[in-house]
Parts: structure tokens; C-alpha cells; sequence
């Protein structure tokens, strides 16, 4: 697969590419509608994260059509162009930000102004992987369902070239800097989760309603134990290359497979309840 060379020349020096609007209005409408329901039917298992956000993992379960997101055509091609190689799902999660007003949010690690960040890498610099020519062990796009500006909830992340020293929070957002990474809803942003990055908190009215979604390489490591994946897409799909995509099982898949071995289709609520009973062996 091939990416459009001043895209791998602006992932090289920045670690992400900002994909504008990558879904058609249309497309937006549709998720916003899904994204919803799973809010109203299986609001009991969101998740409060400690940072004003609620989150759910299980949408694969509930709501299988979110493939078309993950698998989309606008995000498949750069990612493998990019990866060098197959890609492999690794976990998907619905986030919504709510309205906030007040003070700083606690466990925030700065607060500046208006804005609350909390700057991380995903699994600090333990799922980096050094050998590859772009250094991307896994990749995450995280997905504006809602117009994300100077006025809402953001995302952010430091550049950070591929041929720099991997160095200490603080010091790389002295080096680095922060871009604040905004755009209408349907924007997507693609990026090595092991550059530094953060979700901001700022005061609004406004909700943000987000989707992120990892990749990995299907011969390395599955990423986390967040999202089960069901048979349907890894064993039973018509498709060999959506089975191949799907195929790299987590742990939190393979422990609800045994515990419903023989049980046939078990329904979404009790299935939600094992799921919630499982605990994750990866973070």
C-alpha cells in the first residue's frame, strides 16, 4: 500500500496526520444516531475515566456497524501505507465530554488558562517499536463526531519527528510544542500512540462526542484487553481479509469465548455483564 508522500513526510516530522472531514456528512448522522443509541440502551456500562469523559468499549457487540468507521477507505489507506504492512484491529471506545465549568480538573497534569491537559504517552515508551522505519508499534485515530474548536473539548499532541531523542514530558513539550488539533465533525486524526498527547478540558457548553480506534501489526502483540471481538467478524465473516483484520485476539475475548463455550448467542445485556466481569490482563 502506498501513502501519499507529503503525508509520510509530514507523519515523519510530526508523528500524525490530521485527516479533514475524512466522513461525508452523511456518514456523520448515521454514527451520531449509533453513538446515541448505545448511550440510551447501554448507558449502565459507560464509563466514568476521571477526566469529565464517559467512555464504552463494547460497541462491536452492540453495534457492529462502527466497522465501517474503523475499516473506513479514507483511514485503511494511509494507515497501511504507513504501518508498511496488514494492519489488525485493536480496540475501539465511544468517549463523550460533557458540558464543564469551574475549576482545574483534578489529576490533571497542567492547566493552562482556560485549558486542562493531561500529557501521556499510551504505555509510555513501552509500545513503541524502535525497528520500524516509522517507529509505530500501534496507531490510533481518534474520530470528531461533533465540530471540535477553540470554543470545546480538544485533542492535542506534541510533534515529534521520527529521528528525535524520545525525551521526558516537560522536555518535549519544550521541544515540541502542542498542536491543538481541531476541525469540523467527520475529522479524524491518525497518529503513533506513543507520541505525546492529551484530551483538553476546557470550560463550554459544548459535548464531544469521539471515537477512538487502535491498529497494530498482525504479527506482533495484540494491543489491550478493552474490546471484545466478536466471532463474526474474526472467524465467521464471508471476507478472509475482514477476518485477518479482526484475527488477532485479545485476552479479554478469548476468556468470554470460554466462559460461553457451548452457550450459543448470549444476549447483549448478560454478555455486557461477563464482559464487565473480566478483567483486563493488558491495559
Amino acid at each position: 500500500p502506498q501513502v501519499k508522500q507529503e503525508d509520510l513526510d509530514f507523519f515523519k516530522e510530526n508523528g500524525y496526520l490530521l485527516l479533514e472531514q475524512f466522513l461525508s456528512d452523511d456518514e456523520v448522522a448515521r454514527y451520531v444516531d449509533l453513538f446515541e443509541r448505545e448511550r440510551r440502551e447501554y448507558g449502565g456500562f459507560w464509563t466514568n475515566n476521571g477526566i469529565w469523559q464517559t467512555q464504552y468499549c463494547q460497541s462491536l457487540l452492540t453495534a457492529p456497524e462502527f466497522d465501517g468507521i474503523i475499516r473506513h477507505p479514507n483511514v485503511m489507506e494511509p494507515l497501511r501505507g504507513l504501518m508498511g504492512g496488514e494492519a489488525c484491529f485493536g480496540q475501539i471506545c465511544l468517549n463523550n465530554m460533557g458540558p464543564y465549568q469551574g475549576e482545574p480538573v483534578p489529576g490533571m497534569t497542567s492547566w493552562d488558562g482556560p485549558v486542562g491537559r493531561r500529557w501521556h504517552r499510551d504505555g509510555g515508551a513501552r509500545l513503541m517499536w524502535r525497528e520500524h522505519p516509522l517507529r509505530i508499534g500501534y496507531m490510533r485515530l481518534q474520530v470528531y463526531l461533533t465540530d471540535v474548536d477553540e470554543t470545546t473539548h480538544s485533542f492535542a499532541i506534541s510533534p515529534e519527528s521520527i529521528d528525535q531523542e524520545i525525551l521526558s514530558k516537560d522536555d518535549q513539550l519544550a521541544r515540541g510544542g502542542i498542536s491543538d488539533l481541531q476541525g469540523r465533525a467527520g475529522t479524524g486524526v491518525l497518529f503513533n500512540i506513543s507520541c505525546l498527547h492529551t484530551v483538553c478540558i476546557r470550560p463550554t457548553q459544548a459535548e464531544r462526542k469521539t471515537v477512538g480506534i487502535y491498529y497494530g501489526h498482525r504479527h506482533r502483540e495484540y494491543h489491550s484487553d478493552h474490546t471484545y471481538i466478536p466471532p463474526s467478524l474474526w472467524r465467521d465473516h464471508p471476507d478472509g481479509e475482514v477476518r485477518g483484520f479482526y484475527g488477532v485476539l485479545n485476552g479479554m475475548t478469548r476468556t468470554y469465548l470460554e466462559r460461553t463455550s457451548g452457550r450459543g448467542e448470549v444476549p447483549a445485556n448478560e454478555a455486557l455483564e461477563i464482559l464487565d466481569g473480566i478483567p483486563p490482563a493488558r491495559p
